[in-house]
């Protein structure tokens, strides 16, 4: 059977349905809609599959953040710090940072530094790529010397997608996916998802979900399945634009510095060159003149849509430093680029555009 099908018969449905059911019936396992629901199933065994794990439905990305959080460090000494990366999803890093311990924030793309605020550390929290820095680990290696360390680790893998990257394999406790972004990829769902190989954290993952009321609704976890069965074209498209684009972005004269892990000569290619299956379909870019030109640019595109989030069939971009809990560090300038499916002439053309405009800088 495929992972997320229902079985197959004579005038069987192809997909599953959505079960809008808050009771059930008594006799069996789910007894209440707040503990398990066909749909929601249906959409964790195919995610799970795709991760080599188990994996839990949840209403939103932080959900499932949240709810990992929870499961992984309720055993962890509360006097033991959390090694975070400098650079991620600033909401997840917010919440790791009001856990009440202390955080050592490493830059996750150099090794060494990792391995080395490992000892005594309670929980490895590892994002690759970064968000929005496109910073890569080498996550084989890290994961190894957490484990030697015994230190639990969680992965959040939303920019790579399970097509790309899979923690599990090298050792990870949990892998953490906005499911909003790739794995839905339309833009019309909030959800999260969190997978591990242990059966005893799934179990404490569903029992926070239950707890805590993190339900995902029926219809969101219908669209996200419905939406997971084109990832791997879509991701191939994607993807592709996202290197052509990159490669032209280095020869534009509005912009000073192109991130993109596929590039030969960017700081994570070798790594993710050899941990990865592909170089993902974020590129992010600093540009000349600062914030103003910046906004303009991402004011004034009429294909790419100025909005935040990342993954959908559109192509999307957005000043990340426009949100106050951004990291300093990232780059006034910098612009996402969250790259679709639309023709990447298309989508050239009118970031050429925009930059020349903004910036008045001659066209390439």
């Amino acid at each position: 059977m495929v992972a997320g099908r229902p079985d197959p018969g004579p005038d069987a449905p192809l997909s599953v349905p959505v079960v809008a059911s808050a009771s059930y019936a008594a006799g069996g396992d789910r007894g209440y809609g707040r503990y398990g629901n066909p749909t929601w199933e249906a959409l964790e065994q195919a995610v799970g599959e795709l991760d080599g794990g188990q994996a839990v439905a949840f209403a939103s990305g932080m959900a499932a953040v949240t709810a990992t959080l929870a499961a992984v460090l309720g055993p962890v000494p509360a006097d033991l710090p959390v090694v975070a990366p400098r650079h991620g999803y600033h909401t997840a890093l917010r919440l790791v940072e009001r856990l009440g311990r202390p955080v050592h924030r490493v830059d996750v793309a150099d090794t060494a530094a990792v391995v080395a605020a490992l000892p005594g550390a309670g929980l490895l929290w590892l994002e690759s790529p970064t968000n929005p820095m496109l910073e890569v680990a080498d996550v084989p290696a890290v994961l190894a010397a957490a484990r030697s360390h015994g230190v639990p680790s969680v992965v959040d893998a939303t920019v790579a997608t399970p097509l790309l990257l899979r923690p599990l394999e090298h050792g990870a406790d949990v892998v953490v996916h906005a499911a909003t972004k790739y794995l839905a990829g339309h833009s019309d769902v909030l959800l999260g998802v969190a997978v591990a190989a242990d059966t005893g954290l799934t179990d404490d993952l569903r029992g926070q979900r239950a707890d805590h009321g993190a339900v995902p609704g029926p219809f969101e976890a219908w669209l996200a399945l419905r939406g997971l069965r084109t990832l791997p074209v879509r991701l191939d498209r994607a993807q592709a634009s996202a290197a052509e684009l990159a490669r032209r972005l280095t020869r534009h004269p509005a912009v000073t510095r192109v991130r993109y892990p596929g590039l030969p000569d960017d700081p994570g290619h070798a790594v993710a060159a050899r941990t990865m299956d592909g170089f993902g379909a974020l590129v992010s870019v600093e540009v000349v003149g600062g914030a103003c030109a910046a906004d303009a640019v991402a004011e004034t595109t009429r294909l790419w849509v100025h909005a935040t989030s990342l993954g959908g069939v559109e192509s999307l971009l957005e000043r990340r430093r426009r949100w106050a809990a951004e990291r300093p560090t990232v780059p006034e300038s910098l612009l996402r680029l969250s790259v679709g499916l639309e023709h990447v002439e298309d989508l050239w053309d009118d970031l050429d555009a925009a930059l020349t405009a903004a910036t008045g800088a001659t066209r390439p």
